[in-house]
């Protein structure tokens, strides 16, 4: 695929931040306990911005054990097709994307719809860290310990009524932002669904940090989705809109190629991508560097990405070779 090479552009006035919604921005995350970093920006901008220490982050007892995959690793090597198709894309190009401000806007089948500010999103929420695999569809994984809170307990804040029977996400669309967005790769803006139960599983996680560190904007800040069982293009980055939905909503990849990346999506070794097998996987754990890790030794890929225990109880008679 050609490589696109990204020019930074100028910054409209409409885009810079009043100072007095700053102030009470860095007002607000200091009462949470967000940390601003000596250069004065804050938890949604920052890259390497602390947030609250292990001390003040719920452990997560059901977190894996297996050797963590190096944060430098973990935020050079990325998939963000908005910020470039190459795995290194997204690190050089995540300067522009620009955070602040950030707001959430949720509709469809649910009795609080509404736009809700980055505050309004985070802050009923406790922060916990949960290691979890993280398995690409291109047959590399990592093992990453994410801060977050659970996705279920931020849908039921709106309310959802019965008529959602799945969540339907989307990611920002801004050519300037994420200027992969000027070229047709996939259609945007992008676009990822759940069904309701998987939504409200208690593994379901929208992550705003990683390694005790504010979420880098190349995994996708200042939030995140992350569905572990899942290959990691189901775990849509930047959101801004969740609808709760009747109808199984459209997602990029299946409008994109829907012989190869299905709607449900679940870490299945048994069905082979139509151009390579899933059976096998690289992990990333930083033993391997540069294109030694692309020819490291691989191991077996677990059915649902090792948590089959937890979430094989959604498929329940249904057939995964075809529902992929």
């Amino acid at each position: 695929m050609k490589k696109y090479l990204y020019r930074p552009g100028k910054i409209k006035s409409s885009e810079i931040t009043p100072e007095e919604v700053f102030v009470k921005r860095r007002e607000f995350l200091a009462a949470a306990g967000l940390a601003i970093g000596a250069t004065g920006s804050v938890f949604p901008t920052i890259a390497n911005a602390a947030v609250p220490d292990f001390g003040e982050i719920a452990k997560w007892p059901k977190s894996t054990v297996e050797k963590q995959t190096p944060w430098d690793q973990a935020t050079s090597y990325n998939n963000f097709y908005e910020l470039g198709t190459d795995k290194g894309d997204p690190k050089k190009n995540a300067r522009r994307l620009i955070t602040e401000p950030w707001s959430v806007e949720i509709d469809g089948e649910c009795n609080k719809p509404g736009t809700y500010t980055l505050e309004d999103i985070l802050k009923p929420h406790a922060l916990e860290e949960r290691v979890y695999r993280l398995r690409c569809v291109e047959a590399w994984s990592m093992v990453i310990p994410w801060v977050g809170f659970s996705l279920g307990d931020l849908l039921k804040r709106f309310e959802p009524t019965g008529n959602a029977k799945y969540v339907r996400f989307e990611t920002l669309l801004d050519k300037t932002r994420l200027p992969g967005q000027q070229y047709p790769v996939l259609k945007w803006p992008y676009t990822e669904g759940l069904r309701m139960d998987e939504a409200m599983h208690p593994l379901s996680l929208i992550a705003v940090g990683l390694y005790g560190k504010a979420l880098p904007n190349q995994n996708g800040a200042p939030l995140r989705l992350v569905v572990p069982w899942k290959y990691g293009f189901k775990s849509i980055k930047s959101i801004v809109k969740i609808s709760f939905v009747e109808s199984q909503p459209d997602t990029s990849w299946n409008l994109s190629a829907p012989r190869e990346y299905g709607f449900y999506s679940n870490v299945n070794p048994t069905v082979s991508h139509p151009r390579w097998s899933q059976a096998k996987e690289r992990r990333l754990d930083g033993d391997s560097k540069g294109l030694a890790a692309l020819f490291s030794d691989k191991q077996e890929t677990l059915m649902f990405n090792g948590y089959g225990a937890e979430v094989a109880a959604l498929y329940t008679d249904m057939d995964l070779s075809k529902n992929f």
